[in-house]
């Protein structure tokens, strides 16, 4: 049936059986048949008949994407078997935020190429978003809630935000008893997040909403911000991907470790196009990084003892 998907698909976007027959070296009678055969399974006239035009029919139109998918999705699986059967060669192309490529991805890619020797990986790091559709990405790592698309998702991480501050900090304010109490610290902040409401949200706190703090630092740049914070400068909520190695070495100090954050659907995804010819070397990266980050996530296994509990 496979063939005779292939041919309808030719002769809907040629609009003639002599053209599709003179193509594909076949007589017009050939075609013409492989089009009856599949009207006859489908039960459905595809095409409207007539010595000057050949048009497709609703049904027609309405069986055209569904044959492109079907005849897609069977190119590519044929391709990654392919692909998996000799030595997974060639190029690759991959897009992270800037700051967790540099910390994360990174290192787990250059493992992926030890251990996949003939691939050439083209690795972008940059906050900007990438449109896969309009660009020949073949991964991109995203963090934050995924918008609905036709991307294929894969999960590599939940996505945790964590209060800490440095010792110095905590030893000249006091350590804040309650998420409440942050109200009364300097914290800081992102400057792209909405003000005031664009930090911490905490169950049973204010019916999960985010507190409306103050702080004498805001920038675009959460390493900045991280930064500030081991300085002394005030309190920070950011991601434990990027705190992690910090709390470890007692240069901060998580907050609230008992307290639970709001339920968010925000995590850490490898997203790619399907239907791409790299798509076997594509999912043998994300199964990479999906084991070089670990479960749970290597960052979030850190158990900084000097952690304050409220």
């Amino acid at each position: 049936m496979i063939e005779e998907l292939r041919t309808f698909l030719a002769v809907a976007e040629a609009g003639n059986f002599s053209l599709v027959a003179r193509a594909q070296d076949l007589a017009v009678s050939s075609v013409t048949r492989k089009i009856d055969a599949l009207e006859a399974k489908l039960g459905s006239k595809l095409f409207r008949r007539s010595p000057r035009r050949l048009l497709l029919t609703d049904a027609g139109t309405q069986f055209l994407a569904s044959a492109r998918n079907i005849v897609a999705e069977l190119d590519e699986a044929k391709a990654a078997l392919a692909e998996q059967q000799a030595d997974p060669r060639g190029l690759l192309t991959v897009t992270a935020p800037a700051t967790f490529g540099r910390r994360h991805v990174m290192p787990a890619a250059l493992d992926f190429l030890r251990q996949y020797p003939q691939i050439e990986l083209e690795l972008h790091l940059s906050d900007q978003w990438v449109d896969l559709s309009a660009q020949r990405v073949d991964v991109a790592i995203r963090i934050g809630t995924l918008p609905d698309s036709d991307l294929v998702a894969t999960p590599l991480a939940p996505l945790r935000r964590l209060v800490c501050a440095s010792p110095d900090y905590l030893a000249r304010h006091g350590h804040p008893a309650s998420p409440e109490d942050l109200l009364q610290h300097n914290c800081l902040s992102v400057a792209s997040a909405p003000v005031p409401n664009g930090w911490g949200c905490f169950a049973g706190v204010r019916r999960g909403t985010a507190l409306p703090v103050r702080g004498s630092l805001r920038t675009n740049d959460t390493e900045a911000l991280m930064h500030a914070a081991v300085a002394g400068v005030g309190i920070i909520h950011l991601a434990s991907w990027l705190v992690g190695d910090m709390l470890a070495s007692g240069r901060l100090v998580q907050l609230f470790a008992d307290e639970a954050a709001s339920p968010t659907p925000s995590a850490i995804h490898a997203v790619r196009m399907p239907g791409r010819s790299h798509a076997a070397k594509a999912q043998l990266f994300i199964a990479h990084l999906k084991r070089a980050f670990g479960a749970p996530a290597c960052w979030d296994q850190i158990q900084d003892k000097s952690a304050f509990s409220a």
